[in-house]
């Protein structure tokens, strides 16, 4: 069995017990990386650093030093989020050669537990699309099946975890950007409450919806890199007080209090319909208590787009006259829209924010957890023009993100925890993913209730 076949928890263990050692997991990892290159997941990887790095790792085994829980352990990160010493472009030619002098949070606490960076991954010039091209470094492929999307923007982070390319990645998700791509290559991907995984990056600490996660096979993988790099920063004014205390791990699905979500106002596909249907009735025969509800998501787009094109346009508009020829020119039109919206415009967004953080926090007090599919859709065919109208089910459906994603975005808006995870292939063998979506500060509970589903999935 290839060693890049193993979860983190497996090997991670096989280097406790001295059956597997950091070098070899390492090169396995580089050795599938080189394998795959079709898929285009990576913009640099780093080998050199990775071997020599996982020679020390080795040498701390062999000492008998105290060992991180992700020591050797080789993982990648989202080209968006900075690496100390390596090239961290954004996807952009504005930051073609930049290299950052320190690290994220979340990385340097990876590093701390052991973890081994084997490179960045691709994502769409930052991350303001739902196409996996940047046009430095060309096309992700979905290693499930090439001829439909990956998803966006931690496509390449979502298609380097399933196509075992190291068993962990960090993705970055700022209206869905972990949990669409890990919906789309049949991983499990986690947006935690805003705040607990520290995201100092963002322009705007205190209006931040962007949000650094885990991306992993299943539960058990994506909770132990959740648990190496979540906890409270000072620097970060949504992470500098002290959380509830936790809440008690549920035994069983027995009991929960499940509100059911299949649509939030937009047309679902009737395979996505069924297949997710069939996971919240596999989590009623284990005993939860579900209640189908409503909630109108897609009205949100209009008041989503405004923060996300004013952000973009106060970013990246100084840079236009400069690189204009060589930025995407999806890019270039959001900028354009930003500019274009007033301050009331982006005060109105955040009274709709805010009205959809309070309907979120009154269904939060009569259930334990809010589910619904995280696409309406199977992944898409990587070359539809996601620009205009997409199709569902054959019938024109609407704007990418109020048609395809309505489900994910509000949680960036409201800073709720959302987690992605597989519920089974459509008919030709896409993946189809289920989303769980939690109080704030729920993110281990909703750990819990992930594993609990995933085990009643089979």
């Amino acid at each position: 069995m290839d060693l890049m076949d193993h979860g983190a928890v497996a090997l991670a263990a096989l280097v406790r017990r001295k059956e597997a050692s950091p070098v070899e997991i390492v090169q396995a990892a580089l050795a599938r990386i080189e394998a795959r290159r079709e898929i285009n997941a990576f913009i640099t990887v780093t080998a050199d650093q990775a071997l020599a790095a996982a020679r020390r790792a080795e040498a701390a085994v062999m000492a008998g030093e105290p060992l991180g829980p992700l020591h050797g352990i080789p993982y990648s990160v989202k080209d968006l989020t900075l690496t100390a010493g390596v090239r961290t472009t954004m996807g952009s030619a504005i930051h073609e050669d930049f290299v950052p002098k320190d690290d994220a949070v979340a990385v340097a606490r990876a590093k701390a537990a052991g973890a081994i960076l084997i490179g960045k991954t691709l994502t769409p010039e930052f991350g303001h699309k739902q196409v996996p091209t940047a046009p430095l470094f060309g096309r992700t492929l979905n290693p499930i099946n090439p001829a439909y999307t990956p998803g966006a923007s931690s496509s390449g982070a979502a298609a380097a975890v399933a196509a075992g390319m190291g068993p962990l990645a960090l993705g970055t998700d700022g209206g869905g950007s972990i949990r669409i791509p890990a919906a789309c290559c049949g991983i499990v991907g986690l947006k935690a409450t805003l705040g607990v995984v520290p995201h100092l990056q963002a322009p705007d600490l205190y209006s931040a919806n962007s949000f650094t996660g885990p991306m992993a096979r299943d539960v058990a993988d994506t909770r132990l890199l959740f648990e190496a790099i979540a906890g409270f920063d000072a620097r970060d004014p949504w992470g500098a007080g002290s959380a509830p205390p936790r809440r008690a791990a549920p035994v069983s699905l027995r009991g929960l209090r499940v509100a059911w979500l299949p649509s939030a106002g937009n047309r679902v596909d009737p395979e996505v319909e069924a297949l997710t249907g069939a996971a919240v009735q596999a989590m009623a025969r284990e005993g939860a208590i579900v209640e189908t509800v409503q909630l109108d998501f897609v009205s949100l787009e209009k008041h989503f787009l405004v923060v996300l094109q004013s952000l973009l346009a106060a970013r990246v508009g100084a840079n236009l006259e400069r690189f204009g020829n060589r930025l995407d020119a999806s890019l270039i039109d959001a900028v354009q829209k930003g500019r274009r919206h007033t301050a009331v415009d982006l005060h109105e967004a955040t009274f709709a924010k805010t009205r959809c953080f309070n309907e979120l926090q009154a269904l939060f007090e009569r259930f334990d957890v809010l589910v619904s599919p995280t696409l309406s859709a199977p992944p898409l065919p990587i070359d539809m023009d996601v620009s205009g109208e997409i199709e569902i089910a054959g019938r024109p459906a609407g704007t990418v993100r109020g048609a395809w994603y309505p489900y994910t975005y509000p949680m960036n808006l409201t800073g709720h925890p959302a987690l992605s995870m597989p519920c089974g292939r459509s008919a030709i063998g896409l993946p189809i993913g289920l989303q769980l979506v939690g109080r704030w500060y729920d993110d281990h509970y909703l750990l819990d209730v992930a594993g609990l589903v995933e085990q009643a999935l089979g």
